[in-house]
């Protein structure tokens, strides 16, 4: 299933935009160990309480069996890291989000707790993730679950008794299914064929869902990044950092700047300016994820990019210094720009 199928979208919106070797030219199939994915876990009866007040998502009504994609942002409504959320136990709540932004994170969150019944910690050294892909990791899935797998995106599979190994079905953007596997970190690993990190890495920037990284902290206000299409913010719930920034970026008018799915012929990287040709001193953009694209020419890449929307399509060239961006489409509708 396609990973758009579940998503949210507005009504105003266009349809323009210890196994074998791994093997990078194959349809991606198996596991890959996540080591620059880490957790941070909130436990207590006032965790999820205590989150919605920081995060751009409802976190009061998060089921156990469901997953979360949610934003944590400076006063400025800026990102300063994406999370995908779960119950990981009845009063825990496990964030995955980069593991080179997780210390800064940890901290920042632990300034607000005061006297909220939530302690925060690190999962390092005590959980380990897995990037899941493909028929075989599905096979494995229902075998191990001893369930049909969930065929909405954002849903929890338990892999045994409460408190073990919990999958996240994610967001793919393509018809090759994306787990997120949570578990002890002296478990073995999953007995499945190495999958190639170029082929999880791909497979995410097809997904179009953003995951902040060191080298885009407070880069974004959600909405460039289409965090509210991938359904990470909602609108409904009460105040958190940044939210009247936010607020007024959804309701003023369409917004001037968008992420984009591009391909190159060239190695790109987070963190990276976008020029144009028509105004090259100026920035146009930011690489946000970048990936190999291990299914097509050689030494073709591919890359979520931040960018002046008016830009994409016009006459011109966008670089990433020598390198030349090519739009392609994204697996959901951007919103319509005004005529």
């Amino acid at each position: 299933m396609a990973a758009d199928d579940n998503q949210q979208m507005p009504s105003n919106v266009s349809t323009n935009s210890h196994a074998s070797p791994p093997n990078t030219d194959a349809a991606p199939d198996g596991a890959c160990r996540l080591a620059d994915w880490g957790v941070i876990l909130a436990t207590g009866p006032d965790s999820a309480s205590f989150l919605h007040g920081q995060l751009t998502q409802d976190m009061l009504h998060l089921g156990e069996s469901q997953a979360r994609l949610a934003g944590y942002c400076s006063a400025k409504g800026r990102l300063q890291a994406t999370f995908t959320a779960w119950r990981s136990a009845p009063d825990q709540i496990a964030l995955a989000c980069s593991a080179d932004l997780l210390a800064a994170t940890l901290k920042r969150l632990s300034m607000f707790v005061l006297r909220a019944k939530c302690r925060l910690t690190a999962g390092d050294g005590q959980l380990a993730l897995y990037g899941l892909a493909g028929p075989t990791a599905e096979h494995w899935l229902a075998q191990t679950s001893g369930a049909t797998l969930p065929a909405a995106t954002w849903s929890v599979l338990a892999l045994g008794p409460a408190g073990g190994p919990q999958a996240i079905r994610l967001p793919s953007g393509s018809p090759t299914s994306r787990w997120l596997l949570l578990q002890a970190h002296d478990l073995p690993a999953p007995p499945l064929p190495a999958m190639s990190r170029a082929q999880w890495d791909w497979l995410e920037v097809r997904s179009g869902v953003v995951r902040v990284v060191a080298a885009t902290v407070e880069q974004f206000v959600p909405q460039m990044v289409n965090l509210e299409l991938t359904g990470g913010v909602n609108f409904q719930k009460g105040c958190y950092p940044g939210q009247e920034v936010v607020a007024r970026s959804q309701y003023r008018g369409t917004l001037k700047r968008r992420m984009f799915l591009m391909t190159a012929d060239g190695p790109l990287g987070p963190g990276q300016e976008v020029h144009h040709s028509a105004d090259p001193g100026q920035p146009a953009g930011m690489v946000a994820l970048a990936a190999p694209v291990t299914a097509g020419p050689a030494g073709s890449h591919a890359a979520l990019v931040e960018c002046k929307s008016a830009l994409v399509g016009a006459p011109g060239e966008l670089t990433v210094g020598t390198v030349r961006l090519k739009p392609a489409e994204l697996p959901y509708p951007l919103p319509l720009e005004p005529a």
